[in-house]
């Protein structure tokens, strides 16, 4: 009996280090950056997104590892952690491609429609995720991962100010967070039918069954036994 709870444990205890490994992966990535950056006193705004300019195309990619301080670091990694454990976990057979789709259409957007300044941080992957989250979970209504998108809505509902041009708002990239957020929902709608699924209800499976059968009979009775 020891051994079957085991079994089931292991499967299951992989999945959660899977889903560890990109996120924390990243956050590392944007602390060794920054990290450096303070510690020799370095200004990397030239690696964020220029909106229209060639000199910010780079930051389509580079972008969301650099951050204006410490607190702007800490607060995105927490949300990107806790947002990108739960894509891996939950969809993992479609996490990659919907992860990158995010990263890149998130920066893409943001250098089509951007104000004219320089655009930094990862808090426009963290919309795309918050969002991707929300919208797949209600678009394929499936329990296990609607109660994801409870989940979401109950820890970063309130983000969704953050993408309007508020008065508070406006010192920060809110284009950024705007397509983030759109970028989350294009790839909720584009890998519907991929990743987990709604099992289909136990008597449609009944139903196709009684039809084979039907069918069987069918044929059986169109060939009457021979007769000499």
């Amino acid at each position: 009996m020891f051994k079957i709870v085991g079994n089931h444990q292991k499967p299951e205890k992989r999945r959660f280090i899977h889903s560890l490994i990109l996120p924390v992966c990243m956050i590392l990535l944007m602390f060794s950056i920054h990290l450096v950056t303070w510690l020799e006193n370095m200004d990397l705004h030239f690696l964020g997104v220029y909106p229209l300019n060639i000199k910010g195309l780079t930051g389509i990619i580079t972008s969301p590892l650099i951050h204006s301080g410490w607190q702007h670091l800490y607060n995105n990694s927490v949300s990107f952690f806790i947002l990108g454990v739960t894509l891996f976990y939950f969809y993992r057979g479609v996490a990659y491609k919907v992860f990158v789709t995010i990263y890149i259409l998130a920066g893409a957007w943001l250098w089509f429609g951007g104000r004219e300044a320089w655009h930094i941080g990862a808090s426009g992957v963290v919309y795309g995720l918050m969002s991707f989250l929300f919208i797949s979970g209600v678009i394929r209504r499936h329990i296990p991962l609607m109660s994801v998108t409870l989940f979401v809505v109950f820890l970063y509902g309130s983000l969704v100010w953050g993408m309007f041009p508020l008065a508070e708002q406006m010192p920060h990239s809110w284009e950024g967070h705007l397509w983030g957020f759109m970028a989350g929902i294009t790839a909720a709608v584009v890998y519907r039918k991929e990743g987990p699924q709604k099992p289909p209800p136990p008597f449609e499976d009944e139903e196709d069954e009684d039809e084979m059968e039907e069918s069987e009979q069918f044929h059986i009775d169109q060939n009457p036994p021979l007769r000499f």
